[in-house]
Parts: structure tokens; sequence; C-alpha cells
């Protein structure tokens, strides 16, 4: 089968091709955050560039206390203007159809956050946007459902879709990163991306949050990359023990440059050896 080659801005995706970058602190604290991350990931990344993530509403966070961001207005006019000052693209979470239109006007690409993998409506929604869809396969779903999510995109004529690997759930509170589906997703023909940080969440594992196990996210992300992947996504924050959600698996931004330079060592070997 052929594999579609998406672009996102400048950055393209593909499974034949030197691994791309997703990045960025889980949920928009603040502007002038945003833009510390934003400098130090186009940095970083150099030449191969990267797309930079941040989300303007964590609508799944476990306690109905956590900060959930600036909500829509606001998070889409920060991040898409924090995206064109650094010149790179820029992908955001949508949760309900109504997002997507809203949504497209701002960023380059749409996610689908995990939970909300098989939302027909909300696929539908992303797709009809002509815009790139990144869809995070849910965590109780096999690898081979991620077909489903995949025609329901395609039914509107968009072929710019990107499949996520985020982990499986593993029992109560656990995640696991099954690496055979990497290859089944890949023979959709379409890129798969590995999430290097959400994968090693605990679900629910600080009681009000959600823990995280941040010292096992370079070797997952090695053994991804081995397998074979067109990109790594991943959360940063310059302070992750006080970031506001996802802190527990989000990678200081100090440690970036060389989790990047590592990713691509393996991956160029990887893909020496396909």
């Amino acid at each position: 089968m052929r594999e579609n080659v998406v672009k996102v801005g400048k950055v393209s995706f593909g499974n034949d091709l030197p691994v791309a970058f997703i990045g960025g602190p889980c949920v928009i604290e603040s502007e002038k955050l945003l833009r510390t991350v934003a400098r130090a990931l186009k940095k970083a990344a150099g030449k191969g560039g990267f797309v930079l993530k941040a989300s303007f509403d964590k609508a799944n966070r476990t306690s109905v206390k956590s900060y959930r961001g600036p909500g829509m207005e606001e998070g889409l006019r920060t991040l898409a203007k924090v995206a064109a000052e650094f010149g790179v693209p820029c992908v955001t979470d949508v949760h309900e159809p109504a997002h997507a239109a809203i949504a497209a006007r701002f960023v380059d690409m749409l996610q689908v956050p995990a939970f909300l993998s098989r939302q027909t409506d909300l696929l539908v929604a992303c797709g009809r946007t002509g815009k790139a869809v990144n869809v995070k396969k849910g965590q109780f779903l096999s690898p081979w459902d991620m077909k489903h999510a995949v025609e329901k995109i395609l039914s509107t004529g968009n072929k710019n879709i990107l499949l996520t690997e985020r982990g499986a759930t593993f029992g109560y509170g656990n995640l696991v990163v099954d690496m055979r589906s990497y290859e089944i997703m890949r023979g959709f023909g379409f890129p798969v991306i590995h999430d290097a940080t959400h994968c090693v969440q605990l679900p629910g594992g600080n009681g009000a949050t959600t823990g995280g196990q941040r010292q096992f996210v370079r070797p997952i992300a090695r053994a991804a990359v081995a397998v074979g992947v067109a990109g790594v996504f991943f959360e940063t924050h310059p302070d992750p023990d006080k970031a506001l959600s996802d802190g527990p698996n989000a990678l200081a931004l100090a440690t970036i440059p060389s989790f990047l330079r590592e990713v691509r060592r393996f991956d160029a070997l990887s893909k020496e050896l396909r």
C-alpha cells in the first residue's frame, strides 16, 4: 500500500521520512509560558522543524477542580499568535463537532483526543475542515479499531490523517504500549505517531489528578522509533512539577535538545535498516 505523506505547515510526516516532532505544553497556562516553550523548541528542532501543540481546554481532567485552560476564544488566539511569531505550524485538541470549524481558522492541524476517537460526528467535522487531523488511539481500542476512525475521516474526502499511539489501559491506573500497534496502524497507509509522554501516564494515579512515570519516556520512545514511526509527540514544561496539567509525565524543557537528538539517532538507524 502506498503511504500518505501529510504536510502540516512546512513539517512533513511520513513513515519512511525522517522523524518529525509535535511538542509543547499540555495546556495554555499563559502566553508568556507558551512563548518560552515555542522559542526553546524551535531552537532544539532546528531545520527539521516541529508542530507546536497546546490545548485551550482540557475537557477530561480527573477532578472538576483541576485547571482546564483559558477557553476557546482566548486560547486559540494565543496559540495562533505565538505560532505565527516563531513561524511554526500549530495543533490543538477539539472536543465537540462545533469546535472543529472554529479551531481550523487558527491552527494547521486538529487533534482528536483519545477518549473521543470513536466519536463519528467529531471525526467527520474535523475531516470536513480539510485540515490535517491527528487521531489519538483510545486507551480502550485495539490498533485494528483505528481503521474505522480513518474511514470516518476519509468519508469527507480528507486524506490528511495521522494516527497516534498513546498506550492502552492495563488494569487500573496503568498504561502499556504494544509495539505491534505501530506496524498495524502503518498498514492503513497513514503516518503513525508515538506519544512519548501520555503513554507513561498513570490515569488517576494521584487520586484527584493523573500521575506519570517520566523516567520511562526516553526508553519507550527509543523502542517506538526503532519499530518505525513518522513522528514523536511530547509535552514539555519549564518546570514540570509546577505544571497545571500533566506535569508528572511531561519532560523538562531543558532536556528537550538531548531528547530530540537521541530520538533522531535511533530513527535514522531504524530507517536505514528497513
